[in-house]
């Protein structure tokens, strides 16, 4: 079975429109007031795959970090949450998973500058990498899941959930997360273009400070963020266009070239820039009948 694609980038809804995951399986729901500044999504997803059936996944990096909370398999009582409540770290690669039988779950992408205030520790720790929430929250994370997985509403779910990091989050973001979040804004509506002595100018701190805040609370490096930034350029900039104009796309973008562009959408997408459109064209055939 071919591998179908999830694609989010800040703006969407619930996905992209390059998404080919079944519309009907996923769910957004509206993040309260309160919690906007932290918090940019909140998705549930509910699917049964035909019994001995697998498929491959592709989740395409957004540059989020994310809590993920599986009901498939929830731990009995006084058990370490382990998989089935985990934080994924931010990363600037694809993450392809492998998918089977029954899927259910919730999922919450944090704000850029965010995580560190969220999780209690530097966003950058888990880079490419997840780690079960009880090992950051203690029982309050075990107590959350089975709050969580008594009820089958997931709209109760995500007002637990809710609750719970408002619990956590005391006060306004302090200057150093305000600092953060809004280079990171910088960067990304700059395409990725802006140098780090700029950014840095921008919001008075030196370069090698800069380079701290990125790793404490966005959790990943400023060069990491800005080739996620150009690649997010790239990836709308293909949306407006039937059969993308290749090297006009790389220009437009920022890259070098169109070498550079097919480069890094194969290290940060794995996959070819053709490939990825094939993936669009696909979901319109099936949408369109």
């Amino acid at each position: 079975m071919k591998e179908r694609l999830f694609l989010r980038l800040a703006g969407d809804a619930t996905c992209g429109p390059e998404t080919t995951v079944p519309a009907g399986t996923l769910k957004s729901f509206p993040v309260a007031g309160s919690m906007r500044g932290h918090v940019s999504q909140i998705l549930s997803y509910r699917e049964t795959l035909p019994q001995g059936q697998t498929l491959t996944e592709r989740v395409l990096p957004d540059g989020a970090v994310r809590l993920m909370f599986d009901f498939a398999e929830v731990p009995s009582a006084g058990a370490s949450a382990g998989p089935a409540m985990r934080v994924a770290g931010a990363s600037a690669a694809p993450t392809v998973l492998q998918l089977g039988g029954r899927l259910e779950g919730v999922s919450l992408a944090l704000r850029p500058g965010a995580a560190a205030a969220v999780l209690g520790m530097p966003a950058g720790a888990i880079e490419n990498s997840a780690v079960s929430l009880d090992a950051l929250w203690g029982q309050d994370a075990c107590a959350l899941i089975e709050q969580m997985a008594s009820t089958q509403d997931d709209a109760a779910r995500v007002a637990l959930l809710t609750a719970a990091l408002q619990r956590r989050i005391s006060g306004e973001a302090t200057l150093n997360q305000q600092r953060a979040s809004h280079a990171a804004h910088l960067v990304s509506h700059a395409a990725g273009r802006l140098p780090l002595r700029q950014v840095a100018e921008a919001v008075n701190v030196g370069e090698r400070r800069l380079q701290q805040l990125f790793f404490e609370h966005i959790g990943m490096s400023f060069r990491a963020w800005a080739r996620l930034s150009r690649l997010h350029t790239c990836l709308r900039l293909i949306r407006r266009q039937q059969g993308p104009a290749w090297a006009d796309v790389a220009v437009e973008a920022g890259f070098y070239d169109q070498a550079h562009l097919a480069n890094e959408f194969r290290a940060l997408c794995g996959l070819s820039p053709t490939a990825f459109v094939q993936h669009g064209i696909a979901q319109s055939s099936k949408t369109s009948h």
